[in-house]
């Protein structure tokens, strides 16, 4: 673990006693505040209509960024976010763009009027520019934010900011990502909060000393000038509103829009039970040559009306696959938005008063400086949020109406391909760089209610965009072979886990190998978990095809449209590595699907016949998976009954059964636990038993559940394994499954490491939160 640098935690930021902050800033810089009978005195329609306007500014400083970025980073995977902030920077209004940012943005604004206030002041007419993790505003330097303070009648009213991620600004690997990095001097410069405008002037030298770092400089350049533009949008609408309706209306609406989420996830919170819940996860491989995988766990407590997030045990920081406290924060928020406050205005400063944070410094998703972070938002950041939802499903899953809301993990991560070169097909060749988009299109998890979108996209970008084809090979000189949905990529379930996609590329316009990176996960140990019995989607896969023939292909008017169509060595991609793409070789990646909802084979016949017409799923994957057999393409109903005995009784034959009594419970009076276990009372305990055949798991007497147990290959979990985990890892990773000894119902599902925790134990947690109603 790398120790801190002495001085550095000046540059920490973490929440802070707000009133403290509030009575700390100087007299200088005077605050725009109202007191709460100014804020219970606003009436229900002007705050609605205000509240509304407020929503509208992040909306148009939306699309003022978009207009003025030219690129796709912005103008189609819409990795970027906006907030309207009060005096002291809690969010009021944020952007419905890339939701994980929103954790972020209030620290570099807390750490701004704690260091900035009095050198070099905090005045009207100034922007800020940051992408320092530790300080906050973003989630990796990546990530860079121009915000600024809003004033009204001489004093500070609120504050705007536009944040998006940057192509490249610099340090030793393309894209800013080095898969080899020890620490933060390998990526690219933390920036902490600077003024790169002054009296609404853009500072020439500020700016040529920022684009100076990066790789693509006019793009940089570019992106700066359009988040200046969307602040001062966002400015310009800010003081329309104060001016239509009042200085002090305007603040009463935007306090009591944080007071009311917070109000009301706190209800909703009320009505779901007590208890505490566990989830563990993992990156494989933490930078180029490392053959580990590394955990991250957490232990979600809720108590009447609040959540606690505990990540104590997780591993320490290690590699590049670490995040700092503004990627954990961003994590929870990735989670706790669309499961929790789908129906809750995201006023996110109101929201974050509802939970807390407990974790180790020095662990890869709380990591001191200067640890290298650059794979934090797509890697521990993001892992964070898979887990904290994984939490949230197994508590909401027992409520009624909420458990709707659950949702097995999307695609799990982010497959980073970036390929630069230059590009010969003008009179001059120029640089270009390229981060490969299209994995966009991951598979979002299944429900209790539905399947999963097919290639719907990523969980923490609700409207982001899978690139143009025809737009990528025209600003880069790259060829696409194909791009398509992939059959089986889905987790299998009840209910099945959207499914993702492939693409294969090679050079075209260029006679010189281009640099290559990747930067991924998932591809020894699943990413996109199922819930209740459902299995994890498929694992990820990058190959370089070398010596491909694809020239020749091509001259003879044939386009090659599999892996098998192209000749000559398939190298398989790593985890992390840096690499290269000459021409005549072909890149190909194929990431991640969504995970499964319940056990696959109680899924309708109907649905798998449906899903294998569509070119959701294969023939070989209905009968293994599934256990649907078809002739002609319609349920063979003798033949799937058949099968699926055939499936249970090998469940049956591979697992270790417990010694247990074999007693049924009476499930007229059950309660819910998921798909496939249900809580009965006895007297003065509680039992758990399987919800299909009746069957007794535990009670809160013995305190642990009878559950069976498999581990074998992962191979075994279906054709949707695409990879071999020994092929990253020297750790043994395996196909976990545990089922009822009764009905063989698929309780639960994995591929994890073979010293994962035992899901009977974490089941077992079950035991006395239920008994504590």
């Amino acid at each position: 673990m790398t120790a801190p640098i002495p001085g550095s935690e000046v540059f920490s930021s973490r929440p802070t006693d707000l009133d403290a902050l509030a009575r700390s800033l100087p007299p200088s810089l005077p605050v725009h505040t109202v007191t709460q009978e100014q804020i219970d005195a606003v009436d229900p329609l002007t705050y609605e209509v205000i509240r509304h306007r407020l929503w509208s500014v992040t909306d148009e400083m939306g699309e003022a960024l978009k207009r003025m970025s030219g690129s796709p980073i912005v103008t189609d995977a819409n990795d970027f976010d906006f907030a309207v902030s009060d005096e002291i920077g809690q969010e009021v209004q944020v952007g419905l763009y890339n939701t994980m940012l929103v954790g972020a943005v209030d620290l570099a604004i807390y750490w701004t009027l704690q260091n900035r206030s009095t050198n070099p002041g905090i005045t009207e007419g100034d922007m800020f520019l940051c992408n320092d993790p530790w300080v906050g505003g973003g989630l990796h330097q990546s990530d860079v934010i121009v915000y600024q303070p809003v004033f009204y009648d001489g004093q500070l009213f609120g504050w705007t900011s536009a944040i998006c991620h940057e192509p490249d600004l610099g340090g030793s690997g393309l894209g800013s990502f080095d898969p080899a990095a020890k620490d933060v001097f390998s990526e690219s410069l933390p920036t902490p909060p600077i003024k790169v405008v002054r009296d609404f002037e853009l500072q020439r030298d500020v700016a040529d000393v920022w684009v100076r770092r990066s790789r693509v400089p006019m793009l940089v350049g570019l992106d700066l000038r359009a988040k200046i533009g969307a602040n001062s949008v966002g400015r310009d609408r800010l003081l329309a509103v104060i001016e239509q309706y009042g200085a002090d209306t305007v603040k009463a609406v935007m306090k009591r829009m944080m007071a009311d989420a917070e109000s009301r996830l706190r209800a909703k919170l009320t009505d779901l039970p007590d208890g505490t819940w566990h989830a563990t996860g993992y990156q494989d491989q933490a930078q180029t040559g490392d053959r580990e995988v590394h955990k991250i766990t957490v232990a979600m407590t809720k108590e009447a009306d609040h959540l606690s997030f505990d990540f104590t045990g997780t591993d320490p920081q290690t590699g590049v696959i670490n995040c700092t406290y503004a990627g954990m924060r961003g994590g929870v928020m990735l989670a706790l938005l669309p499961i929790l406050a789908g129906d809750i205005p995201w006023s996110a400063g109101g929201l974050m008063r509802c939970f807390d944070m407990i974790a180790e410094e020095g662990t890869i998703n709380n990591a001191t400086f200067p640890a290298a972070v650059s794979r934090g938002p797509i890697g521990p950041a993001w892992l964070t949020g898979n887990l904290i939802a994984e939490c949230l499903a197994q508590m909401l899953d027992r409520h009624l109406e909420l458990g709707k809301n659950v949702q097995a993990s999307c695609c799990g991560t982010w497959d980073t391909a970036v390929v630069a070169g230059l590009d010969e097909r003008g009179e001059q060749p120029v640089p270009f760089l390229n981060i490969m988009m299209e994995p966009m299109a991951g598979g979002y998890g299944a429900r209790p209610v539905a399947d999963g979108m097919d290639t719907g996209g990523l969980f923490c970008i609700p409207m982001g965009r899978i690139p143009d084809t025809e737009m990528t090979e025209f600003l880069y000189p790259l060829l696409t072979l194909w791009r398509r949905e992939e059959p089986d990529s889905g987790g299998p379930g009840r209910h099945r886990g959207g499914v993702s996609a492939s693409l294969a590329v090679t050079p075209y316009g260029t006679s010189l190998p281009m640099g290559l990176v990747f930067a991924s996960a998932g591809k020894a140990v699943a990413q996109n978990s199922g819930l209740a019995g459902g299995l994890p989607g498929n694992t990820g896969l990058e190959i370089l095809a070398r010596a491909s023939g694809v020239q020749e292909l091509l001259a003879q008017g044939t386009i090659p449209a599999t892996l098998e169509d192209l000749s000559g060595d398939k190298e398989l991609g790593p985890c992390y590595a840096e690499s290269y793409l000459a021409p005549g070789e072909v890149l190909y990646m194929h990431w991640q699907g969504g995970g499964g909802y319940g056990d696959p084979l109680r899924r309708e016949p109907d649905a798998v016949a449906d899903d294998v017409r569509n070119g959701k799923v294969t023939a070989t994957g209905a009968a293994d998976n599934y256990g649907v057999v078809l002739a002609s393409g319609q349920v063979d109903e003798a033949g799937t009954e058949k099968k699926r005995n055939e499936l249970r009784e090998i469940r049956r034959d591979r697992s270790d059964v417990p010694q247990s009594q074999e007693a049924n419970l009476d499930l007229s009076h059950a309660r819910r636990l998921d798909d496939n276990l249900v809580e009965v009372t006895i007297g003065e305990s509680r039992a758990v038993g399987c919800a299909h055949c009746g069957r007794l798991l535990g009670d809160s007497k013995s305190g642990r559940l009878d559950l069976a147990r498999y581990d074998g290959p992962s191979s075994d979990a279906g054709p949707q394994v695409t990879s071999d985990p020994g092929e990253y890892v020297d750790t043994e990773v395996v196909f976990r499954q545990q089922c009822c000894p009764g009905c063989w119902t698929a309780i639960y599902s994995g591929i994890v490491p073979v010293d994962h925790p035992d899901r009977v134990a974490e089941l077992a947690q079950l035991l006395p939160a239920v008994a504590g109603r």
